[in-house]
């Protein structure tokens, strides 16, 4: 599943090329996760704005030609499970898994989803209508200053679960999703385990700054493509070839040589090692 530093990657890999392009139509594909919200044809004429990105969402403003930004609607974007998007001046034919191509002057952003799983939704703005009520939820940005360690501590003494489940939730914070949970946890040395309200501040510093540095890391190496993820240039991530837990069960831990554990929580794998992350 595309988390946080794919979403994000793909957003820098075709936001610049797309902002101030006119909408020249909308092709519709086989029904996504929810309905678009909207008359497709509607959209038509319509300027897009700067792309920003909240949690794994995608927000493409748009606007009648020179109105104000915030007077317009815009598309609220998911990858789903298996979504990815691409940025072509040029695109194909819809093949069976392309559900949805935004049409502009500056060239076709299509979606790609063989599973479904992934979403556009028309919105007023992202604090009203849909996009309000899916994003209600989310927690903080993990490189917003208001992602502390106090804050994390705060938030897990709140919850009785292990503290991967806790930080999976994205109720606390958005983006430490499976891989990047593991990888976090290692960092900072943390039992994946551990139940949540036993997490020291001092530990819960450690795992704030180990979060955002896992995913500043993953942003830099282009995410992580484990089956079929791609930016909107077609660039396959790089940080599975990097992780130092993940999927390497049975291997040597790359500090203690212990081998790595595997284990299921809540029906993700999770992987650790016994040594170097304690309780």
């Amino acid at each position: 599943m595309p988390e946080l530093p794919e979403v994000e990657t793909t957003r820098l890999s075709f936001a610049h090329r797309i902002e101030g392009a006119r909408v020249v139509d909308v092709r519709m594909g086989k029904p996504l996760r929810w309905p678009l919200g909207c008359d497709a044809l509607a959209l038509r004429q319509n300027h897009v704005g700067s792309v920003t990105r909240r949690g794994k969402y995608l927000w493409l403003p748009l606007r009648v030609a020179d109105e104000d930004e915030a007077a317009g609607g815009g598309l609220l974007m998911h990858l789903g499970m298996s979504g990815s998007l691409a940025f072509r001046d040029q695109v194909d034919h819809p093949g069976k898994h392309d559900h949805f191509d935004l049409v502009t002057t500056k060239g076709t952003l299509r979606l790609t989803d063989p599973r479904r799983f992934g979403a556009v939704v028309w919105s007023p703005s992202l604090t009203t209508g849909s996009a309000a009520k899916l994003l209600a939820n989310l927690g903080v940005e993990p490189f917003d200053p208001a992602f502390t360690g106090l804050q994390l501590h705060g938030a897990l003494r709140r919850r009785k679960v292990a503290v991967k489940t806790a930080l999976l939730a994205g109720d606390i914070v958005v983006g430490a999703g499976n891989i990047y949970a593991c990888e976090a946890l290692f960092t900072a040395g943390i039992d994946p385990r551990l139940r949540s309200d036993k997490l020291s501040k001092p530990r819960s510093e450690r795992l704030c700054q180990a979060v955002r540095s896992t995913l500043a890391q993953a942003l830099r190496l282009g995410g992580s493509t484990l089956r079929d993820f791609r930016d909107a240039h077609g660039m396959a991530g790089e940080f599975q070839s990097h992780a130092q837990v993940y999927a390497r069960a049975g291997q040597p831990c790359t500090v203690c040589a212990t081998p790595i554990r595997k284990i299921v929580q809540g029906q993700r794998s999770t992987f650790f090692c016994a040594t170097c992350q304690t309780r």
